[in-house]
């Protein structure tokens, strides 16, 4: 408020003709500074004043599908406007992740991802987008391990067996990923370098069908995560071999860790963990991310929803705008340095 004798001071001295005229250039900056004061709190009062759109740039089916549906389903309830799940795949995350950064600024189009939001730069020769300069974080929302599973006719009940079944048939077993640079596709190279065999990645178009291929019987072994395939696990029609956390999971607390299972060897220091996150295009009012920020902490630490999460595998985080961007910072970097020392390329 201190500038506002300045300001008009300065309007007074420069903002008039010598005949006592008003200058319409003058006039003009200062409706539209006066527009534009009115016009911020006006749109974060506002804001949502219609649906929003929460991008998945993958297919249905998968685990950032799944965590999507659950969050908007709640949103749409406390936001008091609809937010729609709005499947965008292909090319491992890159189409829809580049829809939302060329959309409005505005809040009504959202995006949600995981770990190819910041390692796609490092796999591919060219990614139109860079998670940190073109998107603002608006929350990480939950975090959950993948499971190491088999179609139950691959002869192997353990980790023990599946290196020893690996290693007798190098190059003869495959694994079912999401497309290159995917959660699956990293957790499953990661496993072949410390474990030294080589069970070939076939790439789908996303978790949900890489999943089915396994319940098929086409692939006989999947990186998959926890959230998307613990259905399929109670039901029988995929067996666990393991959890790829650093700590067992509390929806299936008898399952070992992958570096529990193999104490003894270099998959002792094996660990792969998925995070889920929502950001929105670079430039979109801070007024609008603290919204809708207020709104997912609202909804993912009551009781109940930790609860859900927790009975899916899944732990809620619900961290701030600046905690997400931290994270993903650090992520990049881990991501890029693990890829290059792995060698792990986009074929």
């Amino acid at each position: 408020m201190k500038r506002w004798p300045k300001l008009f001071t300065n309007f007074r001295r420069h903002g008039a003709t010598g005949d006592g005229k008003i200058c319409k250039h003058a006039v003009a900056a200062g409706l539209a500074l006066a527009a534009a004061l009115v016009t911020l709190p006006a749109l974060a009062q506002s804001f949502p004043s219609k649906a929003i759109r929460l991008v998945s740039p993958f297919p249905p089916g998968g685990s950032v599908d799944l965590v999507g549906r659950l969050l908007a389903a709640k949103l749409s309830e406390t936001l008091g406007q609809q937010m729609v799940v709005d499947n965008r795949s292909g090319a491992s995350g890159v189409i829809g992740t580049e829809m939302v950064m060329n959309s409005p600024a505005d809040g009504y189009t959202l995006l949600i991802n995981t770990i190819p939001f910041v390692s796609n730069q490092f796999l591919m020769p060219r990614v139109p987008y860079d998670p940190l300069r073109d998107f603002v974080a608006i929350s990480l929302a939950a975090s959950a391990p993948s499971f190491v599973t088999v179609h139950p006719s691959v002869p192997a009940r353990s980790i023990q067996e599946l290196i020893a079944l690996a290693k007798a048939k190098p190059g003869a077993l495959n694994y079912a990923a999401a497309g290159v640079g995917t959660n699956p596709h990293i957790a499953g190279e990661l496993f072949n370098l410390l474990a030294e065999v080589d069970i070939v990645a076939v790439q789908f178009k996303g978790g949900g069908p890489a999943d089915m291929a396994v319940i098929a019987g086409e692939v006989g072994i999947t990186f998959g995560n926890v959230s998307q395939q613990i259905g399929h696990v109670k039901g029988g029609r995929m067996r666990a071999l393991a959890v790829t956390s650093a700590k067992r999971n509390s929806v299936m607390p008898e399952l070992p860790t992958v570096a529990e299972a193999a104490p003894e060897g270099p998959l002792r220091g094996y660990e792969f963990d998925t995070w889920f996150v929502v950001a929105a295009p670079k430039g979109t009012p801070r007024s609008i991310v603290d919204t809708l920020n207020s709104h997912i902490r609202k909804v993912l630490t009551t009781p109940d929803q930790v609860k859900f999460y927790q009975e899916r595998g899944l732990t809620v985080i619900a961290s701030t705008p600046e905690e997400a961007a931290a994270y993903l910072e650090s992520e990049q970097r881990k991501w890029g340095r693990v890829i290059r020392e792995r060698g792990i390329k986009a074929q």
